[in-house]
């Protein structure tokens, strides 16, 4: 990152702190809920197969871009499977870059080859070893290491689901992650109970162990792409919600934070750590500031 983008950051969190602004700094776009995959845990894929077109597209981001927002995320679906004629997911990144985003991620099950250029960070989903992660999203545990054995030069995190069928293995999947030399980082959040995967959320005591095992992680020094102080405000559900400085964008409508937060109920039981930890960042937590700078210097 740049340092005049960071330091155009940092004031961002000063001022959301100092006057309690609501102003977006992150933005994500929903390319379309066509996908390959079919996992059990997830509730909004496959729903209309629709590819957004690439002119709204773009007007949603520029509209992002003239927000404020200043670090995008594309998402599906599945972000690589989005065509709009002959415009696929590297033209719209180029396009983030023309716009000036500072921060240009992607979100992808890995199981197409990884070859947009100019990304930030290539966030893969991996959601175990390769039995569990098979039972949970289908034969693709090789093709996706294979992917990311052949993606030099990429930042990849691996970025997991924690849910009921694969919480036992939280450490095992992060010695994969610190032991290929392609994959920097690896993420964690939790299941977030959509409709009809009620079933695949983890009790409080569930909950309590794998944040003990994660915290366990990041003293051990493995590259964990979450922040320990905030790790047990999630546990105890004591954070502020929604966090009015992340959007989400999907073909025209417009979400605060993330789609779960139209969905009665579901906010109180979000899984989502990127949102505890932007909620507490911006809500001017001394600890959480210093941990946001130590770990997105290392790993963006």
């Amino acid at each position: 990152m740049k340092l005049k983008h960071l330091l155009h950051l940092a004031a961002f969190g000063i001022k959301t702190i100092l006057f309690k602004t609501d102003n977006p700094i992150l933005g994500t776009v929903i390319l379309t809920d066509d996908c390959n995959l079919n996992c059990k845990h997830c509730a909004v894929n496959n729903i209309t197969g629709v590819h957004y077109s690439c002119e709204n597209i773009l007007k949603e981001m520029a509209g992002m871009y003239a927000e404020g927002v200043r670090i995008l995320f594309f998402c599906g679906g599945e972000a690589f499977v989005w065509r709009d004629g002959d415009k696929d997911l590297s033209y719209l990144v180029g396009k983030a870059r023309e716009m000036g985003f500072y921060i240009v991620n992607v979100v992808t099950n890995g199981t197409l080859e990884l070859n947009v250029k100019d990304v930030d960070i290539m966030f893969v989903s991996i959601d175990g070893q390769r039995e569990i992660h098979n039972l949970i999203r289908g034969d693709t545990f090789d093709t996706i290491m294979k992917n990311i054995d052949a993606s030099k030069g990429q930042n990849i995190c691996v970025y997991m689901a924690i849910n009921r069928l694969n919480f036992k293995d939280i450490e095992p999947l992060a010695r994969i992650a610190r032991d290929n030399g392609n994959i920097k980082s690896i993420s964690f959040n939790f299941h977030t109970p959509y409709e009809g995967t009620e079933w695949l959320s983890l009790s409080q005591d569930e909950k309590a162990e794998c944040v003990k095992q994660i915290k366990g992680l990041i003293k051990q020094g493995y590259p964990v792409f979450n922040l320990y102080s905030t790790l047990d405000r999630f546990l105890e559900n004591r954070w502020p919600r929604p966090c009015r400085q992340c959007i989400v964008i999907e073909n025209g409508i417009r979400y605060i934070c993330g789609r779960c937060s139209e969905i009665p109920g579901l906010c109180d039981r979000c899984g989502y750590l990127f949102a505890v930890e932007f909620s507490l960042l911006f809500r001017g937590n001394i600890r959480v500031i210093f941990e946001v700078l130590r770990t997105y210097l290392k790993f963006v």
